[in-house]
C-alpha cells in the first residue's frame, strides 16, 4: 500500500501499535530470527518512534510499500496490509503496551523474540483471530492516556 501523505500523523515522538491482517496463513523467513508459520488473522505490533520525524517518519515507513527489510515487522508487512494504527504522543511505553496486548482475550504469540531484540519482553508480535479491541486494550494501559486510533482499510 503506498503511503498516503494526507494521513495526518504527528511528527512528535511516541509509541504506536500496527494492526495488520493476513488473509491466508503464510510461512515467512524473518531475517536471522528464522522461518515461522503465521496463521491467518490479525497481528498487533507495538513499537516506538523517537528518531528524527517521530511518529510521522516511523509510521510513514511502516505504511509505505515494502522496501529494504530492516526490522522484523518489515517481513510480515510484505505479507499483509496495516489496517489500523493506535498511537500515543510523547510516551515511551512500547513494552508496557506489549504486556497489555499479551493479556487480551484470544491472543497468542507466534514468534518468540519478534520485535523484542532490544528488551526483555518475550515478543512484540501478537496474533488474534479477530481484530484486537481498543476498548479491551485501553483499561490495561496507563489510565487516562490519550490514544489515537486510525482505521486504514
Amino acid at each position: 500500500m503506498p503511503f498516503d501523505p494526507s494521513l495526518e500523523l504527528p511528527a512528535s515522538p511516541g509509541t504506536y501499535v500496527l494492526i495488520l491482517h493476513l488473509a491466508q496463513a503464510r510461512t515467512l523467513q524473518v531475517g536471522r530470527l528464522g522461518s515461522f508459520h503465521f496463521p491467518a488473522g490479525f497481528y498487533a505490533y507495538p513499537g516506538s518512534a523517537y528518531g528524527p520525524g517521530g511518529l510521522r517518519a516511523r509510521l510513514g515507513r511502516h505504511l509505505a510499500d515494502v522496501k529494504r527489510l530492516h526490522w522484523h515487522i518489515d517481513y510480515l508487512r510484505q505479507a499483509g496490509p496495516v489496517t489500523a494504527l493506535w498511537l500515543a504522543e510523547h510516551r515511551r511505553v512500547e513494552c508496557a503496551w506489549a504486556h497489555a496486548l499479551g493479556s487480551l482475550p484470544g491472543v497468542s504469540q507466534p514468534v518468540p523474540g519478534f520485535g523484542a531484540s532490544d528488551c526483555t519482553c518475550p515478543s512484540h508480535l501478537f496474533h488474534f483471530p479477530e481484530p484486537p479491541s481498543l476498548a479491551d486494550f485501553r483499561p490495561r494501559v496507563e489510565p487516562g492516556l490519550a490514544i489515537q486510533a486510525l482505521t486504514l482499510r
